[in-house]
């Protein structure tokens, strides 16, 4: 069974159609890519799976159960973190107090908050160095490591990054999405939207192309990566994506 099932999935922004049935699934330890232009869908995708915004129709389940309706806080507690487009961190509070805040669901549990902040500093290794500086001090890629160490705080079976690359320069780009890589190695599922199609593929399973609120494209990640019209809208051309193994994918 997927860990993450959306099935003919409808959202309105008042009387306009957003998606228009999209279906979608990931499995656990699985990274689903999201492509499309701007304005396709992809991070209304995201908001509404995560609560976000509620949907005129369809289903969503994360390890088999609905999340339809459900409240964006009471989601995170059923195994789904969202990290948004633009890190949305808080920016006067520490790196350890943006951490905590991520644990807020075993707040009760200081043993439990310590043993995943302590995960969360083994696989960003900076943030440890910075844990008492103020987050809005860090850099463009400290804050993002921030961000998804943040969501990883409530252990949640589905993560989800809206645009994790955005502003980074390409090496820290790449390190962020090896550590996506490495995030669904331990048996994460991973959706994701990343505006770099190149490296988004190369570290994907599988992927969905969506264009204006429906998927018109979807299968095997390294199988798009070859089609032409995937290569001519996303990837600039005719060549073949090449940076798997740079990005730690396993073949």
């Amino acid at each position: 069974m997927a860990m993450l099932e959306v099935t003919d999935l409808h959202v309105y922004y008042g009387n306009i159609e957003a998606l228009k049935g999209i279906s979608l699934e990931a499995d656990p330890g699985q990274i689903v890519a999201i492509l499309g232009s701007n304005g396709a869908g992809k991070t209304t995708t995201l908001r509404a799976i995560s609560g976000l915004l509620r949907p005129r129709s369809g289903s969503i389940k994360c390890a088999g159960k609905s999340l339809v309706g459900v409240d964006a806080h009471v989601i995170v507690g059923m195994g789904l973190s969202h990290v948004p487009e633009g890190r949305r961190i808080f920016n006067i509070l520490t790196v350890d107090e943006n951490l905590n805040l991520g644990g807020y669901l075993v707040r009760s549990q200081p043993r439990l908050i310590k043993e995943r902040k302590a995960g969360v500093f083994k696989l960003f290794p900076r943030l440890a160095e910075r844990r008492m500086q103020l987050a809005g001090t860090l850099s463009g890629g400290e804050q993002q490591m921030l961000a998804i160490g943040r969501a990883l705080m409530s252990d949640p079976k589905v993560l989800m990054l809206d645009e994790p690359s955005l502003g980074l320069s390409p090496i820290l780009a790449r390190s962020v999405l090896r550590t996506v890589r490495e995030i669904a190695g331990r048996g994460t599922a991973v959706l994701l939207v990343e505006q770099n199609a190149r490296q988004a593929l190369a570290i994907a399973d599988k992927a969905y192309v969506i264009e204006v609120g429906r998927v018109v494209l979807q299968g095997e990640a390294a199988t798009l990566a070859s089609d032409e019209r995937v290569q001519r809208a996303y990837l600039g051309g005719f060549e073949a994506v090449g940076t798997q193994a740079e990005l730690g994918k396993n073949n």
